[in-house]
């Protein structure tokens, strides 16, 4: 997941604004002039303007993060700490924490809340991807479902995080893990309890109809499996 190099010089110049001026219109212009770009070539890069370089920011932290998880060593380690390592190895990615505030900010507002869990979707999708997944199943969706719900309240949780090293936020980390946990738990129970079965039976056959979606030539947008480009 390569930027291009022109977007980033962009994005390079817009991070020092971005904690005043937030993803802004000011922002953009900003950068533009102190990038050396010229503002066709900044709108060719980036058509919706900061909203571009928001979403070329995130993406630069989820890249950063594969680069961590593939040099690190998660031998010996249970499954539910892979996870929670990727997840803090995605927070370590982060430079200014006021630039992620001032982006969930942005990806708050109605009509751009579908881009923000496409971007929470996307991190998911890449700490699995990573980490080995080889679900082909409705197993695909919930994984991704789930660690987009635990990171989204964890990166919430983490920018009000004060603690000394950003320990509240590594307890918060293992508690939510904690939690999905006890609901795989009761999951399972459920699916082996007899007096169920004929209401978890049909259920199974439908969830078994249902397939992780596979790349197409001619469509790279399906879900979670979107890359840029550039």
């Amino acid at each position: 997941m390569q930027i291009d190099p022109m977007k980033q010089t962009l994005l390079d110049a817009a991070l020092v604004h971005v904690a005043f001026d937030g993803w802004s219109q000011a922002t953009f212009d900003a950068a533009v002039a102190e990038s050396g770009l010229s503002a066709d070539q900044a709108r060719a890069l980036c058509p919706r303007g900061a909203l571009d370089l928001a979403i070329a920011f995130h993406q630069h932290g989820d890249a950063a993060m594969v680069a961590a998880m593939q040099a690190a060593d998660f031998s010996g380690m249970r499954f539910r700490d892979k996870v929670a390592t990727a997840i803090r190895l995605r927070l370590d990615a982060v430079t200014d924490k006021e630039v992620v505030r001032r982006g969930t900010a942005l990806f708050a507002l109605p009509h751009l809340a579908p881009e923000g869990a496409k971007l929470i979707w996307g991190t998911a999708d890449l700490i699995w991807t990573t980490l080995g997944d080889t679900s082909e199943d409705i197993n695909w969706y919930s994984k991704r479902s789930i660690l987009s719900a635990v990171y989204g309240s964890v990166v919430l949780f983490w920018l009000g995080d004060s603690s000394a090293d950003g320990q509240a936020t590594d307890d918060f980390i293992d508690r939510r893990i904690d939690n999905v946990m006890q609901f795989e738990k009761l999951k399972a129970e459920v699916n082996k309890n007899p007096l169920l079965k004929p209401l978890t039976g049909p259920l199974s056959r439908l969830a078994g109809l249902v397939k992780a979606p596979k790349p197409r030539p001619d469509q790279n947008d399906l879900p979670g499996m979107w890359r840029d480009p550039t």
